[in-house]
């Protein structure tokens, strides 16, 4: 079996994937409270998903040849982006950080026209707020 960055990237998932199943999860999701699905459920789905699309990328990988060395350079940056992001919404909260965030994501993609920078940056992170502290009564950062 040839080595490629598929494979790698396959086994990548896999461990990730399990890791997240039977370790992370486990620690960080809180037991059910009342309702008719735990929390847990939807993570540990998407988890095992992960996990088989890992696992079929490593048995058959693509054809695709490596890409051009500038997208593993952006992608680094988007990763950059949101790690800053995260560490600042643990300071300022997400009310502060996520129309920034939409908005330098939107720039960094290529997005330039007004109405969709005014509903990325003003409208999602709205609607994420109402949906997740008002109708489902759960806390942002």
């Amino acid at each position: 079996m040839k080595v490629s960055a598929d494979r790698l990237s396959g086994c990548f998932c896999v461990l990730l994937g399990l890791a997240m199943i039977f370790t992370i999860i486990p620690t960080y999701v809180e037991g059910p409270e009342d309702g008719s699905i735990a929390p847990a459920t939807l993570p540990n789905i998407l988890s095992w998903i992960i996990v088989v699309c890992g696992g079929f990328l490593v048995i058959k990988p693509t054809g695709h040849q490596t890409q051009d060395m500038r997208f593993f350079i952006s992608a680094a940056a988007y990763a950059a982006v949101l790690a800053g992001a995260i560490y600042a919404m643990t300071l300022l909260g997400f009310v502060y950080v996520a129309p920034v965030l939409a908005l330098v994501i939107m720039l960094m993609i290529g997005e330039r026209r007004p109405l969709w920078l005014g509903f990325g940056v003003a409208g999602m992170p709205a609607l994420i707020f109402i949906f997740v502290e008002l109708l489902l009564d759960r806390s942002l950062p």
